[in-house]
């Protein structure tokens, strides 16, 4: 990802016009149009002409700035190759330029964009896979960018009160003058932004714990913001992409952020004729440095769950109404507009990080779950992440959180019958080429069993051809006649199970408080047969088959330990922190009693009479604690780490 933020000539290219995309009413460019002077009567001597072409190279040196007129009529969107539509329109445009400069009675010049300046934004959507990531730290200093200093900010010093006793007169006089002029002011640019909804101007809040964002003052202008009458809507729009269309020459300060942060929470970008307008907002947050997402992802997990649900679902609804629009003509056409979806992914990703960051969540995962997607082409988004997932080719692969659980078990399967033709395919070329005639066996994962040694029998044959696993699997009773059709195979699997996860067997115990299975705390010699159960587990998801085995969340939280596979072997895997609460996902009563015992306040050796002792066989060694007044606590939070350790850590390492 760069590191470097687009300049003013970039997002003025962005944010150009476009006849496919309009604003909406009243949200025109208000940038303004250099003028130039008019030729005072009696004038016109040398040493006016040379002032007057010392200004008009100056001006030419500026930056192209859209004109207001022309961002009305045609639009926010464009792309670089809509700046002049054929050759000879542009030498007009040229033309135009010097008779303006001609013509001194002329109230307006046009300023030619400079092409050389405009560059496209830093890529977006790169992906989960990719193990090193450019920081601005691994830089050489040459090339880091200085940090400009926080600018001052306008004092402003309206509270929440004083804008709610101003909405409350406008609404019974039904003058809104000083709303309006509140609004104006307020979203005109980042910096009254700040002014406005910083806690302190004078204080940086350069930290992540603590934003600076007054969350109360926002809200309170936010909830009024869709009751006011239409120009003063149109006039918070038309703040906002003068926002955008600031010029950048560094990196974004903490204002730049918070102005961020605060722009995505505005309720109008739920009506989809502002969606040109959230689109430019989120690609300038996506194309963020890694550490400016730091700060927003920490920034993000402070919000309140309602505002929290309610950014989540807009982003949501935005992609799924560019992918699917109830009116296409809406929008823009979409090859002027592939990037929207990356970049409202990216920013989506953001809050979801947010959200993994605290327990429990803001709101639940299936909140971020895009039931849209499944009617698209899944197979296609996953093998464009399958084969281009290092370049920058977007795929809804890279953001996994937003596929639903029946949208990958349709991926899974059919990546699966995709995986096993290929394997099959293989072992025919293999056997042909070295000319031994083929058979159908050896195109299945074949498995014999006995049902008297149905444990031993399918142990030895899955460690015995490993390297056929990925081959669909064929299941043969010995000494039953009969041909798999896919009811063999589901036999083998409810039998073996059956019996490997029956109390008597010794290897899991089934806890009826819970509902779920765990791992019997009997010392086991042999670890064989637990390598059998997730061979078993990896075979069914394989294999498309439903298997009834329920262990607790903190079980699969161990195994997505890390969440990405390490591309060193070497690396440990499975190593996660233990709590309280993973305890009573599997006995709640234990969990119950120990944390009445650890939010106790009285003298527990005095009161109760009791000293704690435990026994970790596993590591040979006997653990004891005794009570006393000086190091009560201490010693029932070592006594209850060292349970939890008992019975999570030893018996699933």
């Amino acid at each position: 990802m760069s590191l470097q933020s687009p300049p003013a000539a970039a997002a003025a290219t962005d944010l150009s016009p476009d006849p496919g995309a309009e604003l909406p009413p009243g949200a025109q460019l208000n940038q303004g149009t250099a003028e130039s002077p008019s030729a005072e009567e009696g004038g016109g001597g040398a040493e006016e002409q040379e002032e007057e072409g010392e200004k008009e190279k100056e001006r030419e040196k500026l930056l192209p700035i859209p004109s207001a007129s022309s961002a009305a009529a045609r639009g926010l969107e464009r792309g670089a190759k809509n700046q002049f539509s054929t050759f000879s329109n542009f030498i007009t445009t040229i033309n135009q330029k010097k008779e303006g400069i001609g013509n001194r009675n002329s109230p307006t010049q046009l300023v030619i964009p400079n092409i050389k300046n405009v560059r496209d934004l830093p890529p977006i959507c790169l992906d989960v896979r990719q193990k090193q990531r450019i920081s601005i730290d691994t830089l050489p200093q040459e090339l880091k960018a200085p940090i400009p200093p926080e600018p001052s900010l306008p004092i402003r010093t309206k509270t929440v009160k004083d804008f709610q006793d101003d909405v409350e007169k406008a609404k019974s006089s039904g003058d809104w003058k000083a709303v309006h002029d509140f609004y104006t002011t307020t979203f005109d640019s980042f910096l009254e932004i700040n002014a406005a909804f910083k806690k302190d101007a004078n204080s940086p809040f350069n930290t992540i714990e603590d934003s600076g964002i007054d969350a109360k003052f926002v809200n309170v202008v936010y909830d009024a913001l869709l009751n006011t009458p239409q120009d003063v809507q149109k006039s918070v729009l038309k703040g906002v992409i003068n926002g955008l269309l600031q010029e950048w020459t560094g990196p974004r300060t903490k204002d730049d952020l918070r102005a961020y942060c605060i722009l995505l929470q505005n309720p109008q970008f739920s009506n989809t004729s502002t969606y040109v307008i959230y689109a430019h907002l989120l690609r300038q947050i996506a194309a963020l440095t890694e550490a400016d997402h730091h700060f927003l992802v920490h920034w993000s997990k402070k919000i309140s769950q309602k505002r929290f649900k309610q950014l989540v679902d807009r982003l949501l609804q935005f992609i799924s109404l560019r992918l699917f629009p109830a009116k296409p003509e809406e929008f823009p056409p979409m090859v002027k507009c592939t990037w929207w979806i990356p970049s409202a992914a990216k920013v989506l990703a953001l809050f979801n990080a947010a959200n993994c960051l605290i327990s429990p969540p803001i709101i639940s995962y299936t909140d971020f779950y895009n039931s849209t997607l499944d009617h698209i082409d899944l197979m296609e988004e996953y093998h464009n992440w399958q084969c281009y997932g290092n370049s920058h080719r977007f795929s809804f692969c890279q953001y996994p959180f937003i596929i639903s659980i029946a949208a990958k078990k349709v991926i899974i399967q059919r990546d699966s019958e995709q995986q096993m033709i290929s394997i099959a395919r293989q072992s025919l070329v293999d056997k042909v080429s070295r000319r031994q005639k083929p058979d159908m066996n050896m195109l299945f994962l074949n498995v014999k069993v006995r049902r008297t040694h149905l444990v031993s029998d399918s142990l030895d044959e899955l460690a015995r051809k490993r390297a056929d696993l990925k081959k669909k699997l064929k299941v043969t009773f010995v000494g039953e006649a009969g041909l798999d059709m896919g009811g063999l195979t589901k036999e083998w699997f409810l039998l073996l199970i059956r019996q490997i996860f029956h109390p008597d067997y010794g290897m899991f115990t089934y806890h009826k408080d819970s509902h779920c299975h765990w791992f019997s705390s009997f010392k086991c010699d042999n670890y064989s047969e637990f390598r059998l159960v997730g061979a078993l587990m990896g075979l069914a998801v394989y294999n498309s088959i439903t298997l009834d085995i329920r262990f607790p969340p903190c079980c699969y939280k161990k195994l997505l330990s890390p969440p990405i596979v390490p591309c060193d072997h070497s690396t440990l895997v499975g190593i996660c922190a233990v709590t309280l609460d993973d305890l009573f996902q599997i006995m709640p009563e234990l969990a119950h009693g120990l944390s009445e015992l650890l939010s106790y306040e009285g003298n527990v050796e005095e009161d109760f009479y009791s000293t704690f002792q435990n026994m970790c066989s596993f590591m040979l060694i006997f653990f004891s604690t005794s009570q006393s007044t000086n190091n009560l606590q201490l010693s029932i939070t070592d006594f209850i780490v060292s349970v939890l350790h008992m019975h999570y850590w030893q018996n699933t390492q």
